[in-house]
Parts: C-alpha cells; sequence; structure tokens
C-alpha cells in the first residue's frame, strides 16, 4: 500500500512540475504563422507570414522604422512561393520560393523578393541575394487592421494590410 502512495506521488509531482510547461506550449503564439494562396491560372501563389498584432502600438515610422529593411512580418521573413515562373507588377521572377522583404517609406515602399528563402527576421538579408525589386504604393485606409494580413486572389492581386496602411502588387503569368 505504501508503495502504491508512493508511485501515485511521483505520478502527481511529476504532472504538476509539467503543467506550466505544457500551459504554455498551448498558449496562441503571439505573432501565428499565416498563409494565404490561391491558383493564378495555372500557376499556385503562396504568401507565408508571421502576423504580428497592433496591439495599441505606433506601427509607422516607430516599430516599423521608415527606409530600413524589414522582414514584413514577424519572426521568420515572409515568403512568397510562385509553382511557375511569373510576373511581379510587369517584371520577371522565376519560379521557387523567395523571402519577402520591404523598405517602408512615407509615399511609397520597395518590395523586395530574396532567393534566401529561409531567413529569421532581416538579421541575414543581403541585397545581394534579391531576385526582384519593384516600387508599391501604401494607401491609408480608415479601418484597423489589428492583425498583419496578406491576401492571394484568383485574380492575381496580393493585399497586405496592417493598422491603417494597406498595398497591393499584381502576380501574372509570365508569357
Amino acid at each position: 500500500m505504501r508503495k502504491n502512495n508512493f508511485i501515485l506521488s511521483a505520478i502527481l509531482s511529476a504532472a504538476i512540475f509539467c503543467l506550466p510547461s505544457f500551459l504554455s506550449a498551448q498558449a496562441k503564439p503571439s505573432s501565428p504563422e499565416l498563409s494565404s494562396s490561391a491558383k493564378v491560372g495555372s500557376t499556385e501563389v503562396t504568401m507565408k507570414w508571421g502576423a504580428p498584432s497592433v496591439k495599441g502600438r505606433a506601427i509607422w515610422g516607430e516599430l516599423v522604422p521608415f527606409d530600413k529593411i524589414w522582414r514584413t512580418g514577424a519572426n521568420n521573413a515572409t515568403t512568397f512561393t510562385a509553382s511557375k515562373d511569373v510576373k511581379i507588377n510587369g517584371k520577371a521572377l522565376a519560379a521557387g520560393t523567395y523571402s519577402v522583404f520591404t523598405i517602408p517609406g512615407k509615399t511609397e515602399w520597395t518590395l523586395i523578393f530574396n532567393k534566401k528563402a529561409e531567413q529569421w527576421g532581416a538579421y541575414d538579408y543581403k541585397d545581394s541575394d534579391d531576385a526582384l525589386r519593384v516600387t508599391v504604393t501604401p494607401k491609408m485606409v480608415a479601418d484597423v487592421t489589428e492583425q498583419l494580413t496578406f491576401t492571394v486572389n484568383k485574380n492575381g492581386k496580393v493585399s497586405f494590410q496592417w493598422e491603417k496602411l494597406t498595398f497591393d502588387f499584381t502576380v501574372s503569368s509570365a508569357k
């Protein structure tokens, strides 16, 4: 009987010791990984990103500084994947997976597709690995988008929304 009580105590102690770790592992991440994809013609297009929330913070020019490279999301660099060669805003981009960076400006942004797809943040970013750069024009809108969002639609429009800022770029067939 004493042996059974000891075993039961040991099991309960282990469970209590492990419970905080288990509960924290079950918690929703503050910047979850999200994705959006669509078939644009015969090409599968996918965006994947870590989605931070505004949380009442000043975003543009503060959390995300102007005129500096940004991973365009949280955690791992955002990625763009095209199953076939495409054009981004009319400029050629070979099929594959790219990390997506931006250089936010007050009136225009540089959208960058970098050949090194697996990157944490922008710490290892090198412009020599850029496959393509295009300029996009951000717009301010009335409604707040709390969590950073990309939307890919079948017409080839990819939209970015976060806080009160949005921009779009177009994906089309390379032919």
